[in-house]
């Protein structure tokens, strides 16, 4: 089970972390994706960190503001956003898979095994 935590509301230029917190298996195992979606539109790729050392992937809109880690001893990833924009507003969720992924296949929602129910981020201009 996947449990995204930590949205909320901030203003332009803001801070926020989410967090993906997994319960059961050996998270470090697993490949984890974060994916948003506005009201209106089809869930986007945002980040993606790789399995065990993780390596990370971004999709243009965020690299250099977002940072994907991970924790694998409190199977936990997190989402730190920084210079924070009205169009980052979604809700974000977390999902994973336990096969490598590359970076093509990274920013693909069917890629994914295992997705959280999503956490609100609200920009407000």
């Amino acid at each position: 089970q996947l449990q995204a935590s930590g949205g909320g509301l901030v203003q332009t230029g803001g801070s926020l972390s989410v967090s993906c917190a997994a319960s059961g298996g050996t998270f470090s195992s697993y490949t984890v994706g974060w994916f948003r979606q506005a009201p209106g539109k089809e869930r986007e790729f945002v980040a993606a960190i790789g399995r065990y050392v993780g390596r990370s992937f971004y999709t243009d809109s965020v690299k250099g503001r977002f940072t994907v880690s991970r924790d694998n001893a409190k199977n936990t990833v997190f989402l730190r956003m920084d210079s924070l924009k009205p169009e980052d507003t979604a809700v974000y969720y977390c999902a994973t898979t336990p096969r490598s992924l590359i970076t093509s296949t990274a920013r693909m929602i069917v890629s994914y095994d295992y997705w959280g129910q999503g956490t609100q981020v609200t920009v407000s201009s």
